[in-house]
This record gives C-alpha cells, structure tokens and sequence, in this order.
C-alpha cells in the first residue's frame, strides 16, 4: 500500500518546524517506492510556504530552497499520483459530513488517497479522526 503524504508532513520535513527532526526521521524510514503525493500537495506546499513568508516565519531564500527541495524529492523519491473528477466528488461527500469539521482542502487529500487506495499520512490530529470517521485509511505520523 502506497503512503499519500498530507502537506503537513512536507512542510514539516521541508521547513524548520517543532516537528521537523522527527517527521524527516519517520519520512527516511519509508520505503521510497512507496511514498506518493498529488499536484494538490505541491499546491498546497507552495501556498503555506507562502503563508510562512508573509507572516515572517520564512526568509524568501527559505522558501526557494523548499520548493527545491520538495521538487528534487518528488522527481527522485515520490510517485505522483493523478487527480480527477471523480476526487472532488468524493471530496464534496465528505465535505457533506459537517460533523467532521474538514476544510475542502483536507477532504480533497481523504479523497485522493482513497480513491488511490493509498493510506493518508498527516500531521493532522483532526484529519485523522475524520478520515477514519470516512473509513479512509489514515496515519497519524
């Protein structure tokens, strides 16, 4: 089973974070070939590096080099994995689970990892309870 990796594990292993020396240990440990994300992750990454630079928490050279770096990463290490229609389907069905609190975004990343039968890897302690909630396989990292 592939391991869809969740922005926050590639923000945490990528940037200076508490959870950074951690993450990037969990993340070595893992067979690379079976380590996948989607362009919403890169998306995603792009966005909250963004949000690091604006609020202060990131220099621009910082930024450049994770953005590098998560691009090396993911032309050596990670398998792309496609998204579709049918994902943001399933995202708005989940969604429709108000009782979840999930945000579009998140819901989209429970989608694509199920509709991949691959198992979410998140830093996200309420992603996680809702994606097993869904019945989508979900790690808590």
């Amino acid at each position: 089973m592939s391991l869809y990796l969740e922005t926050s594990v590639l923000v945490a292993a990528l940037t200076r974070e508490p959870e950074s020396a951690r993450v990037q240990a969990w993340l070595a440990a893992q067979p690379a070939d079976e380590l996948a994300i989607s362009a919403w992750v890169e998306t995603e990454f792009s966005s909250a590096l963004s949000l690091k630079l604006r609020t202060g928490k990131l220099e621009t050279v910082e930024r450049a080099m994770a953005m590098s770096r998560l691009s090396a990463l993911g032309a050596a290490s990670l398998t792309w994995v496609g998204i579709g229609p049918e994902h943001f389907r399933a995202a708005a069905r989940y969604a429709d689970r108000h009782e979840l609190g999930l945000r579009a975004p998140d819901a989209l990343h429970l989608a694509v990892a199920a509709g991949h039968g691959a198992l979410l890897c998140t830093l996200d302690r309420r992603l996680t309870a809702a994606g097993l909630a869904l019945g989508v396989e979900t790690r808590l990292v």
